[in-house]
């Protein structure tokens, strides 16, 4: 499944770049039929909102303050996933370079390890 922050997260580098033909890459690989693409919805938004403020009332952010935070929105991204699926957050894992952000908000592991 690929979450759709991290697809803006991915292709607005790729953009800025001017990589074309990874563009496409990415195009053809959200487009394959085995691919799920999770869309952002406004209770996905709100999900996140509750993460980052929670994180810094526990003293644990994880971006500065003025940043978007990638990181909570797709914690939230995967929480309602395993809400829609009907299945325990714990059993959802996201795959990552940044584990330690990630999983205070859902089980996260190293892309590469996966």
């Amino acid at each position: 499944m690929v979450a759709e922050i991290i697809d803006y997260e991915l292709r607005r580098e790729l953009l800025r770049a001017r990589k074309v033909s990874s563009l496409a890459r990415l195009d053809n690989f959200i487009s394959h039929p085995q691919i799920l693409y999770s869309p952002l919805t406004t209770d996905m938004m709100k999900t996140a909102a509750q993460l980052w403020a929670d994180v810094r009332q526990k003293g644990m952010p994880t971006a500065d303050v003025l940043a978007l935070d990638i990181d909570c929105i797709l914690g939230a991204q995967a929480l309602a996933m395993a809400s829609s699926l009907s299945i325990r957050s714990a059993d959802v894992v996201v795959a990552t370079s940044n584990v330690s952000h990630l999983s205070r908000f859902v089980n996260a592991e190293m892309w590469d390890k996966i």
